[in-house]
Protein backbone atom coordinates (compact mmCIF):
# COMPACT_ATOMS: atom_id res chain seq x y z
CA UNK A 1 0.00 0.00 0.00
CA UNK A 2 1.57 3.55 -1.08
CA UNK A 3 1.01 6.68 0.09
CA UNK A 4 -1.31 9.15 -2.22
CA UNK A 5 0.70 11.04 -3.93
CA UNK A 6 -0.40 14.89 -4.87
CA UNK A 7 0.04 17.51 -7.95
CA UNK A 8 -0.30 20.61 -7.08
CA UNK A 9 -1.24 23.28 -9.52
CA UNK A 10 -0.83 26.93 -9.67
CA UNK A 11 -0.18 29.07 -6.64
CA UNK A 12 2.06 28.96 -3.30
CA UNK A 13 -0.93 28.96 -1.52
CA UNK A 14 -2.00 25.84 -3.48
CA UNK A 15 1.14 24.50 -2.58
CA UNK A 16 0.89 25.49 1.68
CA UNK A 17 -2.36 23.95 1.75
CA UNK A 18 -1.58 20.38 -0.48
CA UNK A 19 0.90 19.86 2.65
CA UNK A 20 -1.53 20.29 4.94
CA UNK A 21 -3.76 17.38 2.48
CA UNK A 22 -0.55 15.45 2.86
CA UNK A 23 -0.97 15.21 6.79
CA UNK A 24 -4.32 14.98 6.96
CA UNK A 25 -4.68 11.86 4.32
CA UNK A 26 -2.33 10.31 6.25
CA UNK A 27 -3.59 10.54 9.33
CA UNK A 28 -6.51 9.43 8.16
CA UNK A 29 -4.91 6.15 6.51
CA UNK A 30 -5.35 6.85 2.71
CA UNK A 31 -3.07 4.73 0.54
CA UNK A 32 -3.11 4.63 -3.07
CA UNK A 33 -4.88 7.58 -4.28
CA UNK A 34 -4.13 10.30 -6.87
CA UNK A 35 -5.18 14.00 -5.57
CA UNK A 36 -5.05 16.77 -8.09
CA UNK A 37 -5.02 20.54 -6.00
CA UNK A 38 -6.40 23.20 -9.44
CA UNK A 39 -5.92 26.72 -10.22
CA UNK A 40 -8.69 28.53 -11.45
CA UNK A 41 -6.46 31.57 -12.03
CA UNK A 42 -7.10 31.52 -16.03
CA UNK A 43 -8.96 28.97 -18.91
CA UNK A 44 -5.44 27.91 -19.50
CA UNK A 45 -5.11 27.06 -15.91
CA UNK A 46 -8.32 25.05 -15.89
CA UNK A 47 -7.25 23.48 -19.26
CA UNK A 48 -3.36 22.03 -17.67
CA UNK A 49 -6.14 20.75 -14.89
CA UNK A 50 -8.00 18.31 -17.12
CA UNK A 51 -4.74 17.38 -19.14
CA UNK A 52 -2.94 16.72 -16.09
CA UNK A 53 -6.01 14.33 -14.82
CA UNK A 54 -6.24 12.56 -18.25
CA UNK A 55 -2.27 12.39 -18.24
CA UNK A 56 -2.51 10.45 -14.48
CA UNK A 57 -5.10 8.27 -15.53
CA UNK A 58 -3.04 6.74 -18.25
CA UNK A 59 0.04 5.97 -16.17
CA UNK A 60 -2.05 4.81 -13.52
CA UNK A 61 -5.45 2.98 -14.72
CA UNK A 62 -6.09 1.65 -11.21
CA UNK A 63 -5.95 4.56 -9.11
CA UNK A 64 -8.96 6.55 -7.76
CA UNK A 65 -8.23 10.35 -8.80
CA UNK A 66 -9.33 13.11 -5.96
CA UNK A 67 -9.84 16.35 -7.68
CA UNK A 68 -9.80 19.85 -5.68
CA UNK A 69 -8.45 23.37 -5.04
CA UNK A 70 -10.06 26.27 -6.83
CA UNK A 71 -11.12 25.16 -9.94
CA UNK A 72 -12.79 21.94 -8.50
CA UNK A 73 -14.57 24.69 -6.41
CA UNK A 74 -15.59 27.00 -9.27
CA UNK A 75 -16.65 24.38 -11.82
CA UNK A 76 -17.17 21.12 -9.49
CA UNK A 77 -19.45 19.48 -13.16
CA UNK A 78 -16.57 20.29 -15.16
CA UNK A 79 -14.47 17.91 -13.48
CA UNK A 80 -17.32 15.40 -12.67
CA UNK A 81 -18.16 14.96 -15.66
CA UNK A 82 -14.52 13.77 -16.56
CA UNK A 83 -14.40 9.61 -16.40
CA UNK A 84 -11.04 9.94 -14.94
CA UNK A 85 -12.35 11.36 -11.96
CA UNK A 86 -13.52 9.55 -8.58
CA UNK A 87 -14.39 12.30 -6.48
CA UNK A 88 -14.42 16.20 -6.25
CA UNK A 89 -14.19 18.47 -2.78
CA UNK A 90 -13.99 22.39 -2.73
CA UNK A 91 -11.56 24.40 -1.21
CA UNK A 92 -13.04 24.44 2.50
CA UNK A 93 -13.66 20.65 2.54
CA UNK A 94 -10.47 19.87 1.43
CA UNK A 95 -9.03 21.68 4.69
CA UNK A 96 -11.23 19.50 6.93
CA UNK A 97 -9.57 15.76 8.36
CA UNK A 98 -12.92 14.61 8.29
CA UNK A 99 -13.19 14.36 4.66
CA UNK A 100 -10.15 12.83 4.67
CA UNK A 101 -10.96 10.20 6.69
CA UNK A 102 -14.63 9.29 4.84
CA UNK A 103 -12.56 8.44 1.87
CA UNK A 104 -10.31 5.68 3.10
CA UNK A 105 -13.22 3.15 4.04
CA UNK A 106 -15.19 3.26 0.31
CA UNK A 107 -13.56 6.09 -1.44
CA UNK A 108 -15.74 5.28 -4.24
CA UNK A 109 -19.11 4.80 -3.08
CA UNK A 110 -19.27 5.64 1.21
CA UNK A 111 -19.90 9.21 0.40
CA UNK A 112 -20.81 11.69 -2.35
CA UNK A 113 -18.71 11.73 -5.44
CA UNK A 114 -19.34 15.60 -5.39
CA UNK A 115 -18.87 17.54 -1.87
CA UNK A 116 -18.12 21.24 -3.28
CA UNK A 117 -20.08 23.46 -0.65
CA UNK A 118 -20.43 26.99 -1.07
CA UNK A 119 -17.54 29.04 -0.39
CA UNK A 120 -18.74 32.47 0.79
CA UNK A 121 -20.20 30.87 3.41
CA UNK A 122 -16.66 30.20 5.30
CA UNK A 123 -15.72 32.49 7.79
CA UNK A 124 -12.52 31.39 9.28
CA UNK A 125 -9.17 30.53 8.18
CA UNK A 126 -8.17 26.79 9.19
CA UNK A 127 -5.37 27.43 11.16
CA UNK A 128 -2.95 24.37 9.54
CA UNK A 129 -0.18 25.28 10.59
CA UNK A 130 2.74 23.21 8.35
CA UNK A 131 6.05 23.45 9.97
CA UNK A 132 8.88 22.83 7.20
CA UNK A 133 6.74 23.29 3.97
CA UNK A 134 9.44 24.81 1.75
CA UNK A 135 12.98 23.79 1.67
CA UNK A 136 14.61 23.25 4.83
CA UNK A 137 16.06 27.06 4.21
CA UNK A 138 12.40 29.04 3.91
CA UNK A 139 9.16 28.08 5.31
CA UNK A 140 5.86 29.76 4.40
CA UNK A 141 3.26 30.89 6.81
CA UNK A 142 -0.29 31.21 5.72
CA UNK A 143 -2.13 34.24 7.47
CA UNK A 144 -4.99 35.38 5.26
CA UNK A 145 -7.47 33.47 2.96
CA UNK A 146 -9.88 34.79 0.57
CA UNK A 147 -10.49 38.16 -1.29
CA UNK A 148 -12.68 40.48 -0.51
CA UNK A 149 -12.62 42.61 -4.03
CA UNK A 150 -14.21 41.85 -6.99
CA UNK A 151 -12.15 42.93 -10.26
CA UNK A 152 -13.70 42.22 -13.51
CA UNK A 153 -10.67 39.70 -15.09
CA UNK A 154 -11.10 37.57 -11.43
CA UNK A 155 -12.74 34.03 -10.58
CA UNK A 156 -10.20 33.43 -7.55
CA UNK A 157 -12.71 34.56 -4.97
CA UNK A 158 -15.13 32.31 -6.00
CA UNK A 159 -12.56 29.90 -5.90
CA UNK A 160 -11.39 31.25 -2.47
CA UNK A 161 -14.58 32.53 -0.50
CA UNK A 162 -14.19 36.20 1.25
CA UNK A 163 -11.28 37.69 2.92
CA UNK A 164 -10.57 35.95 6.52
CA UNK A 165 -7.35 36.45 8.85
CA UNK A 166 -5.00 33.97 11.16
CA UNK A 167 -4.77 35.98 14.44
CA UNK A 168 -1.44 37.32 15.39
CA UNK A 169 -1.27 35.29 18.37
CA UNK A 170 -1.28 31.90 16.19
CA UNK A 171 1.55 32.99 13.41
CA UNK A 172 3.48 34.32 15.77
CA UNK A 173 3.39 30.93 16.90
CA UNK A 174 4.08 28.90 14.55
CA UNK A 175 7.19 31.31 13.34
CA UNK A 176 8.96 30.61 17.10
CA UNK A 177 8.39 27.30 16.15
CA UNK A 178 9.90 27.19 12.49
CA UNK A 179 12.24 29.29 13.89
CA UNK A 180 13.45 26.62 16.70
CA UNK A 181 13.44 24.07 14.26
CA UNK A 182 16.04 25.99 12.15
CA UNK A 183 14.46 27.75 9.20
CA UNK A 184 16.30 31.54 9.30
CA UNK A 185 13.47 33.00 6.43
CA UNK A 186 9.68 32.71 6.66
CA UNK A 187 7.27 33.95 3.78
CA UNK A 188 3.89 35.37 4.95
CA UNK A 189 1.33 34.46 1.99
CA UNK A 190 -2.04 34.79 1.24
CA UNK A 191 -4.73 35.65 -1.13
CA UNK A 192 -5.00 39.29 -0.19
CA UNK A 193 -2.26 39.82 2.00
CA UNK A 194 -2.94 43.69 3.21
CA UNK A 195 -6.28 42.97 3.87
CA UNK A 196 -5.17 40.61 6.72
CA UNK A 197 -6.87 41.92 9.86
CA UNK A 198 -10.22 43.39 8.98
CA UNK A 199 -11.92 41.00 10.28
CA UNK A 200 -10.28 40.69 13.37
CA UNK A 201 -11.28 42.58 16.91
CA UNK A 202 -9.84 46.03 16.71
CA UNK A 203 -8.96 45.90 12.81
CA UNK A 204 -5.22 45.79 12.79
CA UNK A 205 -3.02 45.88 9.76
CA UNK A 206 -0.93 43.97 7.66
CA UNK A 207 1.93 46.40 9.14
CA UNK A 208 0.74 45.60 12.59
CA UNK A 209 1.18 42.12 12.44
CA UNK A 210 5.16 42.14 10.56
CA UNK A 211 5.99 44.24 13.28
CA UNK A 212 4.38 41.95 16.23
CA UNK A 213 6.64 39.21 14.46
CA UNK A 214 9.28 40.82 14.53
CA UNK A 215 9.30 42.38 18.11
CA UNK A 216 8.18 38.51 19.60
CA UNK A 217 10.17 36.40 16.89
CA UNK A 218 14.06 35.80 16.57
CA UNK A 219 13.25 35.25 12.49
CA UNK A 220 16.28 36.40 10.98
CA UNK A 221 14.42 37.22 7.42
CA UNK A 222 11.07 38.00 7.25
CA UNK A 223 9.03 38.39 3.43
CA UNK A 224 5.63 39.07 2.86
CA UNK A 225 4.50 37.63 -0.89
CA UNK A 226 2.19 39.57 -3.52
CA UNK A 227 0.58 43.09 -1.74
CA UNK A 228 -1.74 45.49 -2.95
CA UNK A 229 0.34 48.36 -2.98
CA UNK A 230 -3.04 50.80 -2.72
CA UNK A 231 -3.74 49.08 0.76
CA UNK A 232 0.24 49.29 2.19
CA UNK A 233 -0.74 50.70 5.55
CA UNK A 234 2.02 53.70 7.76
CA UNK A 235 2.76 50.89 10.42
CA UNK A 236 3.84 48.62 6.87
CA UNK A 237 5.77 51.85 5.55
CA UNK A 238 7.66 51.98 9.14
CA UNK A 239 8.86 48.35 8.87
CA UNK A 240 10.06 48.58 5.40
CA UNK A 241 12.06 51.61 6.42
CA UNK A 242 13.68 51.06 10.03
CA UNK A 243 13.41 46.82 10.01
CA UNK A 244 16.26 45.10 8.53
CA UNK A 245 15.36 41.84 9.14
CA UNK A 246 12.00 42.82 6.26
CA UNK A 247 13.59 41.36 3.06
CA UNK A 248 14.18 44.82 0.50
CA UNK A 249 11.40 43.01 -1.91
CA UNK A 250 7.88 43.81 -2.42
CA UNK A 251 5.66 41.79 -5.41
CA UNK A 252 3.09 44.16 -6.47
CA UNK A 253 -0.50 43.64 -7.75
CA UNK A 254 -0.62 46.13 -10.34
CA UNK A 255 -2.15 44.55 -13.66
CA UNK A 256 -2.04 47.15 -15.77
CA UNK A 257 -0.57 51.00 -16.40
CA UNK A 258 -3.87 52.73 -17.63
CA UNK A 259 -6.27 54.34 -15.58
CA UNK A 260 -9.09 53.37 -18.10
CA UNK A 261 -7.98 49.62 -18.02
CA UNK A 262 -7.79 49.85 -14.44
CA UNK A 263 -11.21 51.10 -13.99
CA UNK A 264 -12.16 48.49 -16.30
CA UNK A 265 -10.41 45.99 -14.08
CA UNK A 266 -12.80 47.51 -11.15
CA UNK A 267 -8.90 47.84 -9.37
CA UNK A 268 -8.57 50.55 -6.37
CA UNK A 269 -5.62 52.42 -7.53
CA UNK A 270 -4.12 54.15 -10.82
CA UNK A 271 -1.56 54.34 -12.71
CA UNK A 272 0.43 57.84 -10.62
CA UNK A 273 -0.70 55.52 -7.38
CA UNK A 274 1.58 52.66 -8.39
CA UNK A 275 4.14 54.99 -9.66
CA UNK A 276 3.87 57.22 -6.12
CA UNK A 277 4.10 54.07 -3.92
CA UNK A 278 7.19 52.89 -5.73
CA UNK A 279 9.04 55.48 -5.34
CA UNK A 280 7.93 56.55 -1.73
CA UNK A 281 8.87 53.01 -0.76
CA UNK A 282 12.38 53.09 -2.41
CA UNK A 283 12.86 56.79 -0.87
CA UNK A 284 12.45 54.77 2.61
CA UNK A 285 14.48 51.39 1.50
CA UNK A 286 17.26 52.62 -1.35
CA UNK A 287 17.85 48.60 -1.87
CA UNK A 288 13.88 47.65 -2.40
CA UNK A 289 13.88 45.44 -5.39
CA UNK A 290 10.13 45.31 -7.20
CA UNK A 291 7.98 42.38 -8.80
CA UNK A 292 5.04 43.00 -10.30
CA UNK A 293 2.45 41.37 -11.95
CA UNK A 294 1.36 42.48 -15.56
CA UNK A 295 -1.54 41.53 -17.55
CA UNK A 296 -1.22 42.13 -21.32
CA UNK A 297 -4.36 42.57 -23.82
CA UNK A 298 -7.47 43.10 -21.41
CA UNK A 299 -10.41 43.64 -22.87
CA UNK A 300 -10.80 47.09 -24.67
CA UNK A 301 -7.27 47.35 -24.40
CA UNK A 302 -5.83 49.89 -27.35
CA UNK A 303 -2.17 50.23 -28.21
CA UNK A 304 -1.46 53.44 -26.28
CA UNK A 305 -3.39 51.93 -23.31
CA UNK A 306 -0.77 49.36 -23.49
CA UNK A 307 2.31 51.45 -24.11
CA UNK A 308 0.86 53.15 -20.85
CA UNK A 309 1.57 49.13 -19.22
CA UNK A 310 5.09 48.75 -20.87
CA UNK A 311 6.25 52.07 -19.70
CA UNK A 312 5.08 51.28 -15.90
CA UNK A 313 8.08 48.78 -15.67
CA UNK A 314 10.44 52.31 -16.02
CA UNK A 315 8.45 54.01 -14.16
CA UNK A 316 7.98 51.83 -11.14
CA UNK A 317 11.64 50.72 -11.42
CA UNK A 318 9.93 47.36 -11.75
CA UNK A 319 12.69 43.89 -12.16
CA UNK A 320 10.80 40.90 -11.63
CA UNK A 321 7.88 40.99 -14.09
CA UNK A 322 5.39 38.19 -14.15
CA UNK A 323 3.26 38.72 -17.44
CA UNK A 324 0.01 36.95 -18.29
CA UNK A 325 -1.51 37.23 -21.57
CA UNK A 326 -5.17 38.04 -20.61
CA UNK A 327 -7.71 34.71 -20.81
CA UNK A 328 -11.47 35.13 -20.23
CA UNK A 329 -12.55 33.38 -17.26
CA UNK A 330 -16.21 32.25 -17.98
CA UNK A 331 -18.31 34.22 -15.34
CA UNK A 332 -16.75 37.16 -14.64
CA UNK A 333 -17.29 40.26 -16.46
CA UNK A 334 -14.02 41.11 -18.17
CA UNK A 335 -15.09 38.20 -20.37
CA UNK A 336 -18.54 39.65 -21.77
CA UNK A 337 -16.18 42.72 -23.14
CA UNK A 338 -14.80 43.12 -26.15
CA UNK A 339 -12.06 41.25 -26.28
CA UNK A 340 -8.39 41.98 -27.77
CA UNK A 341 -7.50 39.71 -31.07
CA UNK A 342 -5.20 36.52 -29.72
CA UNK A 343 -2.30 37.21 -32.08
CA UNK A 344 -2.19 41.02 -30.56
CA UNK A 345 -2.26 39.94 -26.93
CA UNK A 346 0.75 37.57 -27.66
CA UNK A 347 2.39 40.60 -29.25
CA UNK A 348 2.27 42.79 -26.21
CA UNK A 349 3.09 39.92 -23.76
CA UNK A 350 6.33 39.54 -25.72
CA UNK A 351 7.10 43.07 -25.56
CA UNK A 352 6.25 43.01 -21.73
CA UNK A 353 8.88 40.09 -21.00
CA UNK A 354 11.32 41.81 -23.28
CA UNK A 355 10.67 44.91 -21.02
CA UNK A 356 11.02 42.62 -18.31
CA UNK A 357 13.90 40.69 -19.29
CA UNK A 358 16.12 44.14 -20.14
CA UNK A 359 14.46 45.47 -16.53
CA UNK A 360 16.20 42.24 -15.18
CA UNK A 361 19.42 42.50 -16.47
CA UNK A 362 19.88 46.06 -15.79
CA UNK A 363 19.44 44.85 -12.33
CA UNK A 364 21.77 42.09 -12.25
CA UNK A 365 24.52 44.72 -13.87
CA UNK A 366 24.14 46.45 -10.49
CA UNK A 367 25.10 43.74 -8.61
CA UNK A 368 28.33 42.52 -9.78
CA UNK A 369 31.03 43.31 -7.21
CA UNK A 370 28.98 43.53 -4.75
CA UNK A 371 28.76 41.44 -1.40
CA UNK A 372 25.47 39.88 -0.20
CA UNK A 373 24.03 37.86 2.09
CA UNK A 374 22.49 34.87 0.45
CA UNK A 375 20.34 32.30 1.92
CA UNK A 376 21.60 28.85 0.46
CA UNK A 377 18.67 26.76 -1.17
CA UNK A 378 20.39 24.46 -2.43
CA UNK A 379 24.29 23.40 -2.12
CA UNK A 380 24.62 25.41 -5.31
CA UNK A 381 21.91 28.25 -5.06
CA UNK A 382 21.07 30.95 -3.10
CA UNK A 383 18.79 34.16 -2.92
CA UNK A 384 19.73 37.06 -2.03
CA UNK A 385 17.83 39.60 0.58
CA UNK A 386 16.59 41.27 -2.79
CA UNK A 387 15.34 37.48 -3.83
CA UNK A 388 17.64 37.86 -6.89
CA UNK A 389 19.21 33.79 -7.64
CA UNK A 390 22.48 33.44 -6.90
CA UNK A 391 24.66 29.95 -8.55
CA UNK A 392 27.63 30.01 -6.25
CA UNK A 393 31.07 28.14 -7.27
CA UNK A 394 31.63 26.24 -3.88
CA UNK A 395 29.12 24.04 -2.33
CA UNK A 396 27.40 25.63 0.72
CA UNK A 397 25.35 24.11 3.53
CA UNK A 398 21.11 24.54 2.86
CA UNK A 399 19.86 26.60 5.17
CA UNK A 400 22.68 28.84 6.17
CA UNK A 401 23.30 32.37 5.60
CA UNK A 402 26.61 32.93 4.21
CA UNK A 403 28.04 36.00 2.85
CA UNK A 404 29.20 35.97 -1.31
CA UNK A 405 30.77 38.49 -3.60
CA UNK A 406 29.06 38.56 -7.14
CA UNK A 407 31.79 37.86 -10.01
CA UNK A 408 29.34 38.20 -12.97
CA UNK A 409 26.26 37.24 -14.25
CA UNK A 410 24.08 34.85 -16.83
CA UNK A 411 21.05 37.35 -17.67
CA UNK A 412 19.15 35.15 -15.07
CA UNK A 413 21.16 34.47 -12.47
CA UNK A 414 24.05 36.03 -10.41
CA UNK A 415 27.19 34.33 -10.11
CA UNK A 416 29.56 34.27 -7.07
Amino acid sequence: MTAPRFTTLGCRLNAYETEAMKAMAEAAGLREALVVNTCAVTAEAVRKARQEIRRLRRQNPEAPIIVTGCAAQTEPQTFAAMPEVTRVIGNAEKMRPEIWAQMVPDLIGATERVQVDDIMSVRETASHLIDGFGSRARAYVQVQNGCDHRCTFCIIPFGRGNSRSVPAGVVVEQINRLVGQGYCEVVLTGVDLTSWGADLPGAPRLGDLVRRILRLTDVARLRISSIDSIEADESLMEAIATEPRLMPHLHLSLQAGDDMILKRMKRRHLRDDAIRFCEEARRLRPDLVFGADIIAGFPTETEAMFVNSLRLVEECGLTFLHVFPFSPRKGTPAARMPQVPGDVIRKRAAQLRAAGAAALAAHLDAQVGQTHQLLIESPDMGRTAQFTEVRLAALQPVGRIVEARIVGHDAVQLLA
